[in-house]
């Protein structure tokens, strides 16, 4: 019988009692976190977990301790353990431990006691591994090992012996050979299509080997190929990953392939759009003719978009409109679309056709649909949304022991552990339920969770004042005010960049609330007559946002005054924005923003943009225009907001995005 912890009923009932218990948490915070910190240095005894007992995180700690040991810890041990844990992430970590060490032993009985699924890929295949040598291997061990296979990803070396009995067995056929092959050709991984060849007939082997290296370089022993649904499939895969490196040869390449992919087939098709997208991204010369050798069948999305931008960026709007005439309707309904369209008649001279376009797409609250706002003289699409008062609720909210575990946790700065109780909590939840979850994340200052843990609905979406929180308001107002900023430009880059979180840090090593490089920062700090006070400390507020709003400010007068071009370059850097400004000087910043090479900025741009929006309406409840916003313009004429009475068709999906 264990001692060293309550039952999961009554730690439940402790957890959610009241809320005595959360001012208990919370006075046991700092030593708690010393817990942690001991039992990541492996200092950390069951003694000591057992002075937490009562604390929501004592099951992590005990876990935490176990780990160290657990090739120890027996088999009815582990059972008397993960019974007590409950259905909690900690339970899981320690099983998932413990059968790695079983399967390391070959205890494959034990092993199969406590196996639960939904493991990882290398569970997975040591539990069928475990089947394998306790002659439990029936319908469904098969189906599971056929599953594995058909992966275009190598698996991991555990999978191996399955995958060996899977073969001698006879169940790994010829034709299950061939699948893995296509799969892994379709992701470029030919090494894997080279191993998953083994054991075919030699004939089979040297096309397979052949195949993968027309995938790596394109060659001219593919004249000789069969002249099949497969060949074509490899010959698509080849020429479609040339493109992208160089559109000029994979056309070349193409011509000489026309026996093996006819003008006829949907491989040929495939690679023209591939050659036509690459081209067009690049703003090649030889993009429209390119685009226009694509048949209707192999256009999608992403190439529809190009075709529209390389016109606008040679300056036909013509060309322009006629690409958005050749969207399928849903695609050109959509907000955005809709009004480049209304843009691009009232630009020809049809300002009578823009008007129902314009109108359309006003409905949507994006960055497109405030500006389409503007042309129709119609109020800004905004539908707030408030989370549901319903007392049951929120007691099932203040009772769910996963969501105080994950807030714990998230305030002790283990973030990692704090996602997965997150996900653990939230499992099941219903929308409201769940947006209730999010506004006590919130109140704990885990701003990310509106972000992240919001439904995936567009409806949860309108919860603007969830979404956009306004911590450090007096600082941003401040900084943005002495620096001839607004507020709700400085609140929306900051949105943007790091929801808020003052501990975020980038892959590139941009920290803090406005996400500033140090050597950034250091230079604006020196230019500012400010001690540079080292990297970490772009951590505070009071550090980061002063100087990221000065950043900002310098950004924008490096970019006569348009704030467009600021966000831009605090993107992707000034270099590239005096790139793309040498390149198409005169397009009007609408359009400008469209052919943004880089899609990451493309898209932050009006991200940030429409961000300021949303933030003007939570600082002062109105904004200014944001066409004149756009195009550097004072306007003393504020633009109201108000929720349509029905949105449009193709832009109710689009609320503003994440």
């Amino acid at each position: 019988m264990r001692i060293l912890f309550l039952s999961i009923a009554v730690l439940g009932g402790i957890v959610a009692a009241s809320a005595a218990h959360g001012e208990s948490a919370a006075a046991r915070r700092g030593e708690v976190q010393a817990a942690f910190e001991s039992a990541e240095r492996g200092q950390l005894t069951l003694a000591d977990v057992a002075r937490l007992q009562t604390h929501p995180l004592s099951g992590w700690l005990e876990v935490m301790v176990r780990e160290r040991d657990v090739g120890k810890l027996g088999s009815e041990a582990l059972g008397e353990i993960l019974d007590d844990l409950g259905p909690q992430p900690a339970a899981t970590r320690l099983r998932q431990a413990w059968l790695r060490r079983a399967a390391s032993e070959g205890r494959w009985s034990d092993f199969l006691a406590h196996d639960r699924p939904g493991g990882d890929v290398t569970l997975q295949c040591f539990a069928l591994q475990a089947k394998l040598a306790t002659n439990a291997v029936d319908a469904a061990w098969v189906q599971a090992a056929t599953g594995l296979w058909l992966s275009a990803d190598s698996q991991p070396a555990a999978c191996d012996p399955v995958f060996t009995a899977f073969a001698q067995r006879g169940e790994l056929t010829p034709a299950l050979r061939w699948q893995r092959i296509e799969l892994a050709a379709r992701a470029g991984n030919t090494g894997l299509m080279r191993a998953a060849a083994r054991s075919l007939p030699e004939a089979e082997l040297a096309l397979i080997r052949d195949y993968a290296a027309f995938i790596d370089a394109p060659h001219a022993r593919a004249a000789q190929w069969p002249k099949d649904e497969r060949s074509r499939a490899m010959a698509e895969v080849g020429l479609s990953r040339l493109a992208r490196r160089d559109a000029g040869a994979a056309e070349r390449a193409l011509a000489s392939n026309a026996a093996l992919l006819p003008a006829s087939s949907r491989e040929h098709g495939a690679v023209r759009a591939a050659i036509a997208l690459w081209t067009a991204a690049n703003f090649g010369a030889e993009s429209a003719r390119r685009l226009a050798a694509v048949p209707d069948a192999a256009f999608d999305e992403a190439l529809h978009g190009w075709a529209v931008r390389e016109a606008l960026a040679r300056g036909d709007r013509a060309a322009a409109l006629k690409a958005i005439e050749r969207m399928p309707a849903a695609l050109r309904a959509n907000a955005q679309w809709a009004y480049f369209e209304g843009r691009l008649r009232e630009d020809l001279g049809d300002a009578a056709a823009a008007v129902p376009l314009f109108a359309a797409a006003a409905k949507s609250p994006t960055f497109h649909g405030f500006l389409a706002a503007d042309r129709a003289g119609t109020p800004y699409a905004l539908c707030p949304r408030d989370p549901s008062d319903d007392a049951r609720l929120g007691r099932d909210i203040e009772r769910n022991a996963a969501l105080v575990r994950a807030i714990e946790l998230f305030r002790i700065k283990r973030p990692a552990l704090a996602a997965l109780e997150w996900q653990a909590a939230v499992a099941g939840m219903d929308d409201s339920r769940r947006v209730l979850a999010v506004q006590k994340a919130l109140q704990a200052r885990w701003y990310d969770r509106a972000i992240f843990g919001m439904p995936a609905n567009p409806e949860a979406l309108q919860y603007y004042t969830l979404r956009f929180p306004l911590h450090h308001e007096s600082l941003i107002r401040r900084e943005a005010r002495k620096n001839g900023l607004e507020p709700s430009l400085v609140a929306a880059l900051t949105r943007a960049e790091s929801a808020f979180m003052p501990d975020a840090r980038s892959p590139a090593n941009a920290r803090g609330l406005m996400q500033l490089l140090p050597s950034t920062a250091e230079g604006v700090s020196r230019r500012l007559g400010l001690p540079w006070q080292g990297a970490d400390s772009l951590y505070r507020p009071e550090v980061n946002v002063p100087l990221g709003t000065a950043y900002l400010a310098q950004r924008i007068g490096d970019n006569g005054g348009l704030a467009y071009r600021a966000i831009a370059a605090y993107n992707a850097g000034q270099g590239a924005v005096q790139r793309w400004m040498a390149a198409r000087p005169s397009l009007p910043a609408d359009y400008w923003i469209e052919t943004i090479p880089f899609r990451e900025t493309r898209e932050y741009v009006p991200r940030v943009l429409a961000f300021s929006v949303i933030y003007d309406w939570r600082l002062d409840g109105r904004t200014r225009s944001l066409t004149d916003r756009l195009e550097g313009r004072d306007d003393d004429n504020p633009r109201r907001f108000a929720c349509p009475t029905a949105p449009a068709a193709g832009t109710a999906a689009a609320p503003i995005a994440r």
